[in-house]
């Protein structure tokens, strides 16, 4: 966390919590709100309906939210924006990762920028590939899908990248990801901001 959230937060610590402002969709990317919304609206699928919405571009901006982002007890991600709590309503995950392979070795890394590495993964009917690591839990970006194609077994159960031990490709329903990973991907739903 940035030294002057830090600071802030000893300045200002009754400073309440928000949710229904902010938002990442399952490409990595930050929005947010013109206007509270709680819950924030979903279309299809769970996707996040983004009218009366902007796409944070300010890259600073996208720096200094992703610096200050993390879980709390309950699994709800938010940013720590000084002394405030802004609950982040997650279109799919709270980490989209994107993995560079080559020949020698994998490397796994978040949209924050953080490295990380894969202790479990998951693939679900719609063909995503949902993983448990070392900085939370996340969704494959939808653009690396195609890079774990050589490296599947022809049953879709094992994923042996270069320099890596096996991993197990379990099965699971769209429905289950939360409770399997352990993360709330709507914050802004709970009774507590009502």
């Amino acid at each position: 966390m940035d030294e002057q959230v830090l600071q802030a937060m000893r300045r200002w610590p009754q400073v309440p919590a928000c949710a229904g402002w902010l938002g990442l969709d399952a490409r990595g990317q930050w929005w947010i709100r013109d206007a509270q919304a709680l819950p924030w609206p979903r279309g299809d699928e769970g996707v996040l309906d983004k009218q009366g919405a902007s796409r944070l571009l300010h890259e600073g901006l996208c720096g200094f939210v992703a610096r200050n982002y993390q879980p709390d007890a309950q699994g709800c991600w938010y940013f720590q924006n000084g002394p405030q709590q802004v609950y982040v309503e997650l279109e799919a995950a709270p980490l989209i990762l994107r993995l560079q392979v080559d020949a020698q070795a994998a490397r796994w890394s978040t949209h924050t920028g953080v490295d990380c590495e894969v202790l479990e993964a998951w693939l679900d009917q719609r063909g995503r590939v949902w993983l448990r690591t070392s900085a939370g839990p996340g969704l494959l970006h939808s653009l690396d899908v195609v890079l774990l194609e050589p490296w599947l077994d022809d049953a879709l159960t094992t994923l042996r990248l270069p320099g890596a031990a096996p991993l197990a490709l379990q099965p699971v329903q769209t429905e289950e990801v939360e409770s399997c990973l352990g993360f709330s991907a709507s914050p802004s739903a709970l009774a507590r901001w009502r």
